[in-house]
């Protein structure tokens, strides 16, 4: 499996925000967001066994893991990886640009869905049937850009009926988007979700790898 990093940090991001977890970094990705901040996964990386991945992980002494990217879809060995993962009880969340296929891994897998909004550059690449077959634990995230990425996301919650059904994530671009904005406009239209910011770069510098 090629992996960029391996390493135990504090959740950024989501409703799992502040807790301790290791981190599975693949590397590759099918999708160019303009605001991407992980495009060091893009290439590289290293090809280690999945032995070697679960010896990693359970060095940490951490029951909660992220697979993340990069696209982690990608690898062909996910599903195993997954597997593995949950046999030996771990929590799993898989952080995933939601632009391929889901409805093969393991339902006890906590799926973090980004729908790409249209600052993004990746709108056209969401493969909406996902929405069919995600389950009440899963979870969907809309990274906000600007007010038009606003709106499109109120939208797709509306015609989706997705504040019925999962956990809302709305993530403001850091450095493009500011706080105060996005949590004015979602008080004014009470929209049922969390304003997440991703923790990890108010902690250590947003350059820093390995957090």
């Amino acid at each position: 499996m090629r992996i960029t990093e391996i390493f135990y940090s504090i959740q950024g991001e989501s409703s799992f925000i502040g807790r301790p977890c290791v981190f599975i970094r693949t590397t590759g990705c099918n999708l160019r967001c303009v605001w991407c901040d992980t495009a060091y996964s893009f290439y590289g990386g290293e090809e280690i066994s999945l032995d070697d991945v679960m010896k990693k992980v359970e060095s940490y002494g951490c029951r909660l893991v992220e697979i993340t990217g990069g696209e982690p879809m990608l690898q062909k060995e996910i599903y195993e990886l997954c597997d593995r993962l949950l046999a030996a009880n771990f929590t799993v969340l898989m952080e995933t640009g939601g632009s391929l296929d889901l409805s093969k891994l393991d339902p006890r897998v906590i799926k973090i869905v980004d729908l790409k909004c249209p600052g993004s550059g990746e709108v056209e690449r969401n493969y909406w049937p996902n929405l069919e077959i995600l389950q009440p634990h899963d979870q969907i995230k809309f990274v906000i850009k600007d007010r038009r990425d606003y709106e499109w996301a109120l939208e797709v919650i509306r015609k989706h009926r997705l504040d019925e059904r999962f956990h809302l994530l709305f993530s403001p671009v850091f450095g493009e988007m500011e706080l105060r904005p996005l949590a004015e406009w979602m008080l004014t239209d009470r929209v049922k979700a969390q304003l997440q910011v991703q923790l990890h770069k108010y902690i250590w510098s947003p350059e820093m790898r390995g957090v």
